[in-house]
């Protein structure tokens, strides 16, 4: 029998604005220290050097996390032209030059060839998986990685700025699995001058934005406090895109224990997923079925 994992049984979100040079782990590690808490994870990965919107879910809202991996992201980079890197960022080695430089409009009539359902190659250096092994591993390796392209979803992708001819600022909003190095790589070579990703920084993730977010120095000042419990965003919020039903006590025992629950329903489609609660409180998330509720994933919070 395995051991029993010692701390507090809280359940919430937690949004950190994430420096660069910390891995997204050790920020999951870090949170879980302040709030003294059973179990953490994150929804979606930040590279090490990229900043911005990192969401932590604590206890049972680690449930809610695959929702705001699929949900929308926005991300604000900067393209370095000119410079194709190994690992199509800052970090890598520059591995190929050139002396060209895109117009404002050149880089403006390349970005509507990225809008929409598009296909892309993930770097080089990713945590894709080839047989069981991380492609960033076989690539440190020296091995030869032939990645397969992937469908991926761009809401929008804007130009910001252009503070010099080597330089862009974009805006991008996709789906889940999106490279913003990949894209930058992409763009470089479309517009035949070469680029990769200087700076990056996620703004919001889903229903989380920076305008709510922590710095590691202000979760390591209020850490093992009251005080920082009361950022805490409850379960819920990672539910933001999924309708919500209510039930009586009785239907909330039989959805907890797994089995379908009746549910007052309003506006919800045969088979469409959805969240339901008791008085308020998250009882489970399922499919909804004739007045039922088939719970795929339940919660034990009161």
């Amino acid at each position: 029998m395995g051991r029993k994992r010692k701390g507090r049984d809280i359940s919430g979100w937690l949004v950190v604005d994430k420096p660069a040079g910390v891995t997204s782990t050790a920020v999951v590690n870090k949170v879980r220290w302040a709030f003294d808490a059973k179990k953490a994870g994150h929804a979606g990965t930040l590279d090490p050097d990229a900043t911005g919107v990192l969401a932590v879910a604590l206890g049972e809202a680690t449930k809610t996390v695959p929702y705001i991996t699929d949900a929308l992201k926005a991300y604000e980079f900067t393209v370095r032209f000119g410079e194709a890197t190994r690992t199509d960022d800052a970090e890598g080695d520059v591995i190929a030059t050139s002396p060209l430089r895109p117009s404002d409009d050149d880089i403006k009539e390349a970005l509507h060839g990225f809008v929409g359902e598009i296909m892309q190659v993930p770097p080089q250096f990713s945590a894709v998986k080839i047989d069981g092994e991380r492609a960033y591993k076989l690539a440190r390796d020296g091995e030869d990685i032939d990645l397969a392209a992937r469908p991926l979803w761009v809401e929008e992708l804007t130009l910001l700025d252009r503070p010099d001819e080597d330089h862009a600022v974009l805006m991008m909003v996709c789906g889940k699995g999106g490279y913003v190095r990949s894209i930058a790589r992409d763009l470089g070579e479309t517009l035949g001058c070469l680029g990769h990703v200087r700076t990056l920084r996620r703004i919001w993730s889903g229903p989380f934005s920076t305008d709510d977010a922590l710095s590691l120095e202000q979760i390591d000042a209020m850490a093992k406090s009251s005080e920082l419990d009361t950022f805490l965003k409850p379960l819920q919020t990672g539910l933001a895109d999924l309708p919500e039903l209510s039930c009586n006590a009785e239907a909330a025992t039989r959805l907890r224990n797994g089995n379908p629950g009746k549910v007052i329903t309003s506006g919800v489609d045969y088979g469409e997923e959805c969240w339901v609660s008791l008085d308020g409180v998250p009882v489970a998330v399922g499919r909804y079925k004739a007045g039922e509720v088939h719970p795929t994933r339940v919660f034990v919070t009161t």
